[in-house]
């Protein structure tokens, strides 16, 4: 991999020498994601720009959520509401296969 330069100010220097040295990080590692953070969070900060012109067109927006609409009524397994929890399909049995120990008092 070749390898450059590049000129930082001396207190930047420091600031990357002392995180480097708080995670056990080399200096080339907190640069790369420092970078990569910000890559990720402009990113973020662009789709959150086109969501609010979208929703800005109202007859654009209204399209989209009724296509989420339809997306959402193909995700359906069948399953309720209220037995969606994990812990409610074993028949309130633990990990063991034993029942549950759990109570509501003192919770």
């Amino acid at each position: 991999m070749e390898h450059t330069t590049v000129r930082v100010q001396r207190n930047t220097h420091t600031r990357i020498r002392a995180l480097a040295q708080q995670s056990g990080a080399s200096m080339q590692s907190i640069i790369e994601q420092a970078i990569e953070l910000l890559e990720r969070r402009r990113f973020l900060e662009g789709v959150n720009r086109s969501y609010a012109a979208l929703r800005k067109d109202e007859a654009a927006w209204m399209a989209i959520r009724e296509e989420r609409a339809e997306w959402d009524t193909a995700l359906a397994d069948g399953l309720d509401a209220e037995t969606s929890d994990p812990e409610d399909r074993r028949g309130g049995r633990d990990d063991h296969g034993g029942g549950s120990d759990r109570t509501d008092e003192g919770a």
